[in-house]
């Protein structure tokens, strides 16, 4: 089996360390020929070469995958799906995993998604979408749901279009920066002014084929710059994935309430929705409530949940993306995971590049310990820094507090300029399993 993953980060790195594990029964002639693009220095040492440019398009991309008859297509990040490349795949007949670009909406359009919870009775919190400054200056003046309430730019903005704002002057700001500077571009024209819903944040992951969907373990992100979740929010400083994060019935309600009608609403509106489906869920005192949709596997979550996964993913994969998931599965350890973010100086505003990285073979050492790469580059001197969020370096255990020590044990062998990262990642998990 011939398999093309878009993309080039910790994601699409894991993804493709997954994809080369082998199930119990295959043999060396059953494992799949992987291809990634644009892919990285590191996703280089799991796949085979394509040949392209680093800046090929789309429509390059499709005619090498009908040349080469790969068989499945999936795309890691956000940004090539609301671009259309699900479609463009699937109109050339290649299977593809992933969102057309209408469905992709979810993400690339908050207010999209905002109302299209309102539509469907998905729980979520108040809002009001304006497209003009003036009137969404006014608005901050007496806002109905009151203090503190968040802004969000409509459009894709790397994680990093969203603010928590406690009072009028520093939701003001945002907004200025936002709509009046445009820092994050057309993304900034519209925004969503909602109310601040109080609970625990978590990730759920579904895998769905357009009406059935499989749900991956459950995970927790980290997304503020420094330990006690202080500092600017980032694309995510770590995230564990424990089953004690999301109780039954908890899930159940998730699954009846979230990921049903979403699914459902998506197929009666004529976007039927194929791929990975990211809800982030507040777990509120009225029950779980959406925060927002991702439309693919989350970035640093990938990376915990699929170092639990026994065998490869890639039969459930090629199901969902032909229609057929019902009655697939997949194997999941009980064992806890968490993935810790090694980040270069300067992250996020303006990280450096360049810098050398030693201690990748020591920490590589651990037991199951994997060290995915998600800006990194290779140059005369070795591995070197290229990117914000450098590494994930991820580990699983018997116990929460097991995997935490064998993730920190495994960093602390890591080397290089400015390097920094959190240390209480799994703090809350931990407290709960004590």
């Amino acid at each position: 089996m011939k398999i093309l993953v878009i993309g080039s980060g910790g994601r699409e790195h894991a993804l493709l360390w997954a994809m080369s594990q082998s199930d119990k029964d295959s043999t060396a002639a059953d494992a799949p020929a992987l291809y990634c693009h644009p892919g990285s220095a590191a996703t280089s040492l799991l796949t085979l070469p394509s040949g392209l440019e680093k800046r090929a398009s789309w429509e390059e991309l499709a005619g090498f995958a009908a040349r080469q008859k790969i068989d499945l297509t999936v795309c890691g990040p956000e940004a090539p799906l609301a671009d259309g490349v699900a479609d463009l795949f699937r109109q050339r007949g290649l299977a593809f995993l992933g969102p057309g670009q209408a469905a992709a909406q979810l993400e690339s359009s908050k207010v999209f998604a905002k109302e299209f919870m309102a539509r469907h009775g998905i729980p979520t919190a108040r809002f009001e979408v304006f497209d003009d400054f003036a009137g969404a200056e006014r608005f901050l003046a007496k806002p109905p749901f009151g203090y503190p309430l968040v802004v969000k730019a409509d459009g894709l903005a790397a994680g990093k279009g969203v603010a928590v704002c406690p009072d009028r002057p520093t939701a003001r700001e945002f907004l200025e920066k936002v709509m009046g500077q445009r820092i994050f571009g057309e993304s900034g024209g519209r925004v969503v002014i909602e109310e601040c819903l109080q609970g625990e944040e978590l990730s759920c992951i579904a895998l769905c084929d357009g009406l059935d969907f499989l749900c991956l373990p459950p995970a927790q992100d980290h997304k503020r710059l420094r330990d006690g979740d202080l500092g600017p929010n980032t694309g995510g400083m770590g995230a564990y994935s424990w089953d004690g994060i999301f109780p039954g019935e908890l899930l159940r309600e998730v699954e009846s309430r979230i990921l049903l009608p979403t699914l459902s609403g998506m197929a009666e509106e004529g976007n039927r929705y194929n791929g990975f489906l990211y809800a982030g869920i507040m777990v509120t005192a009225g029950g779980p409530m959406v925060l927002e949709y991702n439309v693919r596997l989350g970035d640093p979550e990938t990376q915990p949940i699929l170092m639990r996964l026994r065998g490869s993913p890639v039969e459930a994969l090629a199901r969902a993306a032909g229609g057929g998931l019902r009655g697939a599965r997949l194997d999941w350890r009980p064992d806890p995971a968490v993935c810790v973010v090694a980040a270069a100086e300067g992250y996020p505003e303006q990280p450096a590049k360049g810098d050398r990285i030693t201690g990748l073979e020591e920490a590589g050492e651990f037991a199951d310990v994997q060290v995915f790469h998600s800006g990194t580059g290779r140059g005369p001197r070795g591995w070197e820094t290229a990117g914000g969020r450098v590494l994930g370096v991820t580990a699983r255990g018997g116990s929460l507090r097991l995997a935490s020590r064998q993730a920190y044990q495994a960093l602390e062998r890591i080397r290089f300029r400015g390097m920094h990262f959190r240390r209480d990642i799994a703090a809350r998990g931990l407290a709960r399993e004590a």
